[in-house]
């Protein structure tokens, strides 16, 4: 098997392969990005949770405590990808994106712990803005042509999350009181807690 330090440019990886580097690496860290409340309702069994604006602003302390063999996992994978980004700015340029996030590693028969059952974030910006657009396609029809404008602010919007692979509708639907978890991460229980790898950890 090729190890993370020789090949850098490969970045996705399998929910099985991931199963057998939890038993075969004792340097493996998984860093959940999700929400909180997302990673209350399941999780990877082992995985830590800092979500991404956590991760944002805390990048360079965050990369600072982890060794070589990191794998980020969100929903989908798109989340995944965008602390990939920043953590090779900050140096890691070695973190995998776990391929299908979480739902894909229990699909696929890997342990993870469940807990309250919520929409994840991604279905919740999907379900928003598809509203938004019908309200604005009806509310043209039935209220004032001007309306329509709002569909097409929606298109605007989506099409700018795709081109540079952010979302400000699910950053704002991630500060809604229903994706609030009874106890939020801070840097202090989620970055200050992680182990600190050192240089024997990962070249075991």
């Amino acid at each position: 098997m090729t190890s993370p330090s020789t090949a850098p440019t490969v970045t996705a990886l399998a929910p099985e392969t991931l199963q057998s580097w939890f038993t075969e690496h004792q340097d493996l860290v998984v860093i959940d990005v999700r929400s909180a409340a997302e990673f209350e309702s399941m999780h990877i069994r082992g995985s830590y949770n800092v979500p991404l604006p956590l991760l944002s602003e805390h990048t360079d302390e965050l990369a600072a405590r982890l060794g070589s063999r990191v794998v980020l996992v969100c929903q989908s994978g798109v989340r995944a990808e965008q602390a990939r980004q920043r953590l090779a700015k900050a140096g890691i340029d070695t973190a995998y994106v776990l391929t299908g996030g979480a739902p894909g590693f229990a699909a696929a028969g890997g342990d993870v712990v469940r807990g309250k059952d919520r929409w994840d974030l991604e279905r919740q910006v999907r379900l928003v803005a598809g509203s938004l657009v019908v309200l604005g396609l009806a509310g043209g029809k039935f209220v004032s042509p001007k309306i329509r404008t709002l569909a097409g602010v929606i298109g605007t919007g989506l099409t700018f999350s795709a081109a540079t692979n952010t979302c400000a509708m699910g950053q704002a639907l991630s500060a809604m009181p229903w994706n609030k978890a009874a106890k939020e991460p801070t840097r202090e229980s989620a970055i200050l807690q992680l182990p600190l790898q050192t240089v024997e950890d990962a070249a075991a």
